[in-house]
């Protein structure tokens, strides 16, 4: 079985498609991009137009970005990150995921994480797929438990994005979470 060429790769479910970067998309990230709220829980500040548009042509580069487009809008609601860990040989992938806030509590991401799952068990011949995420990001690890994945850790102080007025790590948690093969085809 010979996987889809990234850039060649183009997933679609009921509602939306996964598909490449491609440079037009500045726009569609901007409206989630240039947003405060994006940034609560991810690292970076908010865009300019000018940056989302740099963003998108340099995604539009690098497989590990896929687009989310709601077939019904024709518009952009989301991006997923989705990269193959080192070594190559585990067959492990990463799974992280942004979504405009305007689409939020819609499914868009569970329906979205779970066909990159589908992809990654059955065409890649993934053996787990991890993601990670802030533990008060209650909407991110609840994404995560629909899609069958388990809570493996709890990681204390893992990681900064900002630092406070004396330039002083603001430091959090992470959770920890993971799905092998054998539990994604479990019925």
């Amino acid at each position: 079985m010979t996987p889809t060429p990234p850039d060649k790769l183009r997933l679609e479910t009921s509602r939306l498609v996964l598909r490449a970067f491609r440079p037009e998309d500045g726009d569609g990230l901007f409206e989630y991009l240039s947003l405060p709220e994006t940034y609560l829980y991810e690292p970076g500040e908010p865009l300019s137009r000018r940056e989302a548009a740099a963003s998108a042509a340099e995604r539009a580069g690098d497989e590990r970005f896929l687009a989310v487009e709601s077939k019904e809008e024709g518009s952009l609601v989301g991006h997923l990150y989705f990269s193959r860990m080192e070594p190559a040989e585990f067959l492990a992938w990463e799974l992280g995921f942004i979504f405009n806030p305007r689409c939020h509590n819609r499914g868009f991401c569970t329906e979205a994480s779970g066909k990159i799952l589908e992809h990654a068990f059955s065409d890649l011949g993934a053996h787990r797929v991890n993601a990670y995420c802030n533990p008060r990001n209650i909407a991110s690890w609840r994404v995560l438990e629909k899609l069958g994945m388990r809570r493996e850790g709890h990681f204390r102080q893992k990681a900064f994005f900002r630092r406070d007025a004396d330039g002083r790590p603001l430091w959090h948690d992470c959770f920890a979470f993971g799905i092998v093969e054998d539990e994604w085809k479990r019925p």
